[in-house]
């Protein structure tokens, strides 16, 4: 008698795709991330900075900012590779809700707003 194992249904549609967020755990440091960029860090002087309605819509700097710290506390300093984790990553794909940024986008955004990311770091030490 052979062993019988659990259909792997890799080619089976669903009708509802799953939110990405089911794949990450309840207490994982991402969604610790992305509650305090939301409800905690001040973002002032990064939000103040976009004044032009020229062009296309930026990311949201909230988003930018959890992406950028969540980098940083799973030691992913690069910007290719945070780039290429909003890919292969749950943790990060929840962050960036399937909206990836490109390695260039984040490499500008973090550029951009060095002094104030840094500053950002400072609050995150003082919680």
């Amino acid at each position: 008698m052979s062993k019988e194992f659990r259909p792997w249904k890799i080619d089976e549609v669903q009708l509802l795709p799953p939110s990405v967020q089911d794949y990450v755990p309840q207490d994982h440091i991402s969604r610790l991330i992305v509650s305090l960029v939301k409800e905690s860090l001040d973002l002032s002087a990064i939000l103040g900075s976009y004044r032009s309605g020229l062009g296309q819509p930026p990311f949201d700097p909230r988003m930018m900012t959890a992406l950028l710290l969540h980098g940083y506390a799973s030691g992913i300093y690069s910007s290719r590779r945070i780039a290429r984790a909003t890919v292969e990553r749950a943790d990060f794909m929840m962050i960036v809700a399937g909206d990836p940024a490109d390695f260039r986008t984040i490499s500008e955004f973090r550029r951009r707003h060095l002094k104030a990311l840094a500053d950002l770091f400072v609050q995150v030490l003082k919680l």
